[in-house]
């Protein structure tokens, strides 16, 4: 049997991608020729209905010729799958041994920790699901000056731990000195429902249950920790990292029991069926083949990401050994991954904010009625069309330094100046984010082109007869209005700015200039995702690289539900 590849996997994907383009092309313009001469009585219905015919034996046809040319890479693919199906048996097995073996001291503290975590939390949140504990509203400000404690710590370089401690206290004495809402939340009249007999029932299934479920449920990551930070001696820091992994890990369950325990079953449902399927098993059958994508390229590769953090091992040697937590140690503590950081949280502020600004104002230019506009709108969204590479290599052809690059070439000829675009540690970083911005500039100006086209126009003159001049109907009406798409802008550029940059660095600085004594490796544009491909498949540090890409990806998700948690709220999604 011919052995796995990525070359023809990454053929079959590209031939897919393009039978597929192909096919809806087909199919768009086909049909829409169709409809519209149906529509004009050009055609009558039964030759409409052949066309659609003629389509559909194409598209069977295409789809035949696709899956025989890639029959060989299929049926490898096949072989891999139920190679891996024929394992789990055996991975079973290791892992009811693994908890056969384990001492029993350590798994005592892991199940003591799980259960406590689930007991309490499980209380709290029925308390707060059934309205009997309400929740103080902190206000934005003392949120910002949260964010500025978690700053200064490190700034003052005092550690991840502290730096977190410090922006909490912050907040809460910001929110008692400046907030009278929480000021008056602490009275004796808030707390008067916990005493209830509803809420000491509430607390008697929740406690229990809870504590049933975190202690299994966070026995779910020790299999790849091995319960290490549990051990008799363990380092402070690996032992609160363990912490960590164990409340992560009992939440996995715990997420979902909360939902079917505490689900509010007074709402009545309504009495049509439309969005629901009446055969319960065809909904999980249309969802099985992304299930079955999920979990081959998603959830086993984030498994194996997470057991290959607690090792050391180097690229591309076999040889690994079980570390714990001491990749997570070692980064905390790295001056270079602290840089890598605040350059990361430095570089996303400026894109969010740049990228979305302009967009903003370019799209109020474009959605202007003038002639040829659809044009000029197409044109500005084309950049978003071409790829983060290609977008650093036409900067980099302007910003090259010497008589070579564009924009000091005229420089040079004009004012007799030539900036080190590239190698200047103030200079380089923008570049960067221009480069950043441009390329995301086109998808910001579409959607916000689309929002502004389903701005109603009776509530702009509605406003203009109250005497509002421009500016104040942009900020009263206009921009309220378009909050949920700035709001899924603001997710969608977060989420750019941490995982899509890695192209323009690569391109323009390869993490440079140097900055300080941590050398390129600490460069003004060594941004985590940058540092974490040099890692991973330059520098061989596969453990320590795993390590950061789970750092990464529960930074993103943790800024993900935040900004679903406070920003939108603030939403509006009707006039």
């Amino acid at each position: 049997m011919e052995r796995f590849s990525f070359e023809w996997f990454g053929n079959l994907l590209a031939v897919g991608f393009g039978v597929g383009a192909v096919i809806y092309a087909v199919w768009v313009i086909v049909g829409r020729i169709g409809y519209v001469a149906s529509q004009r009585q050009l055609v009558g219905t039964e030759v409409r209905r052949n066309i659609h015919r003629l389509i559909l034996a194409g598209t069977l046809l295409l789809a035949a010729t696709f899956i025989l040319s890639e029959i060989r890479g299929l049926v490898v693919l096949a072989d891999l799958v139920i190679g891996a199906i024929g394992n789990i048996p055996s991975f079973i097995g290791d892992i009811i041994k693994y908890f056969e073996d384990v001492p029993g001291e350590q798994l005592q503290k892991s199940l003591l920790v799980g259960g406590l975590f689930g007991a309490v939390t499980t209380g709290l949140v029925g308390l707060i699901a059934k309205k009997r504990l309400l929740l103080p509203e902190f206000s934005m400000r003392a949120w910002g000056y949260a964010v500025v404690g978690v700053a200064v710590g490190f700034l003052f370089s005092i550690g991840l731990w502290y730096s977190l401690l410090l922006g909490l206290a912050v907040l809460l004495a910001t929110s008692l000195i400046l907030d009278s809402t929480v000021r008056d939340y602490l009275t004796p009249t808030n707390f008067k429902p916990l005493f209830s007999t509803p809420s000491l029932r509430i607390l008697g299934i929740g406690l229990p249950v809870g504590a049933m479920v975190g202690a299994i449920s966070s026995q779910i990551l020790m299999y790849p920790t091995q319960h290490c930070t549990y051990i008799d001696g363990a380092p402070r820091l690996e032992y609160r990292f363990g912490l960590f992994v164990t409340v992560g890990s009992a939440l996995l369950i715990l997420l979902p029991v909360w939902a079917l325990l505490f689900k509010d079953r007074t709402t009545i449902k309504e009495v049509s069926t439309s969005g629901y399927f009446r055969n319960p098993v065809l909904p999980y059958l249309f969802l099985s083949p992304t299930l079955f994508i999920l979990i081959v390229f998603l959830y086993y590769p984030g498994s194996q990401v997470l057991t290959l953090s607690t090792k050391l091992k180097r690229f591309p040697l076999p040889q690994e050994r079980f570390s714990c937590m001491a990749n997570y140690v070692k980064l905390t503590e790295d001056p270079i991954y602290q840089n890598s950081f605040s350059t990361t949280i430095f570089f996303t502020v400026m894109i969010v904010i740049l990228s979305m600004f302009l967009a903003l104002m370019i799209a109020i230019l474009a959605s202007q009625k003038i002639k040829g506009a659809s044009v000029y709108r197409s044109l500005l969204i084309w950049p978003y069309a071409v790829s983060p590479i290609v977008t650093a290599i036409v900067f980099l052809t302007m910003f090259r330094e010497g008589g070579a690059g564009l924009i000091n070439y005229a420089l040079d000829n004009l004012f007799g100046l030539e900036p080190r675009w590239l190698t200047d540690t103030d200079l380089a970083p923008w570049v960067v984010i221009l480069a950043a911005v441009w390329n995301s500039l086109g998808f910001n100006i579409l959607f916000y082109i689309a929002g502004l086209q389903n701005v109603p126009e009776d509530l702009l003159e509605a406003a203009a007869i109250d005497g509002a001049n421009r500016i104040q109907k942009f900020i009263r009406i206009t921009f309220p209005l378009l909050s949920p798409f700035t709001f899924f802008l603001l997710i969608t550029n977060i989420t750019y700015s941490f995982y899509g940059i890695y192209g323009a660095v690569e391109a323009l600085t390869q993490g440079g200039p140097t900055l300080g004594a941590g050398g390129k490796d600490g460069g003004a544009t060594n941004v985590l995702i940058y540092k974490l491909y040099q890692d991973a498949f330059v520098n061989g540090r596969s453990g320590e690289a795993a390590a950061q890409a789970l750092i990464l990806f529960l930074m993103v998700a943790g800024l993900t539900v935040l900004q679903f948690r406070f920003v939108e709220r603030r939403v509006t999604y009707s006039g």
